[in-house]
């Protein structure tokens, strides 16, 4: 079972699945780096060929070197999927810290890093249109791994993030 391919969202949306907008679409802070956003582009230009995303789904992407979470805790990624799944949900990252890790991990890593936030927090995405039940720790772990499985899978497709 791969949670961004199974369909168990369908018996929610099949029937009126054209009353909602579908895909996953990029916002971006005008202060974001630009090799930042061109990354994250051509990441989720990928992605949209090869999953598909019934709800439409934001990404923001923040200037900030951290996001606040809903908890409190300074985070580098979030995800909001609301009780009512007629709501579309959305995922903030955190981005500014790029600088900073491109000079401390050079720019492929520094980009994956941001990649990786973006996977892990559309993984929650997946959770959350699918109902998938997990404890708060099984939810990060799985995604943890997909997030990991999702970048490596784009990584055989280029030379670079």
């Amino acid at each position: 079972m791969h949670i961004w391919t199974i369909r168990k969202w369908e018996k929610n949306y099949y029937v009126s699945n054209l009353e909602h907008r579908t895909g996953v679409r990029l916002k971006f802070d005008k202060e974001v780096d630009p090799e930042v956003k061109r990354a994250c582009k051509e990441f989720l230009a990928w992605i949209r060929t090869e999953y598909y995303f019934p709800i439409r789904v934001p990404i923001y992407v923040k200037a900030s070197e951290k996001i606040r979470a809903k908890d409190g805790d300074m985070v580098y990624g979030t995800f909001f999927g609301p009780d009512d799944k007629n709501v579309e949900p959305y995922v903030r990252i955190s981005a500014g810290d790029y600088v900073e890790r491109l000079k401390k991990r050079g720019k492929d890593r520094a980009l994956t890093g941001i990649l990786l936030s973006i996977a892990h927090e559309l993984t929650h995405y997946f959770q959350w249109i699918n109902d998938i039940q997990l404890t708060p720790i099984g939810e990060e772990r799985q995604a943890t791994m997909y997030a990991r499985y999702i970048v490596d899978e784009y990584a055989e497709t280029r030379e670079h993030p």
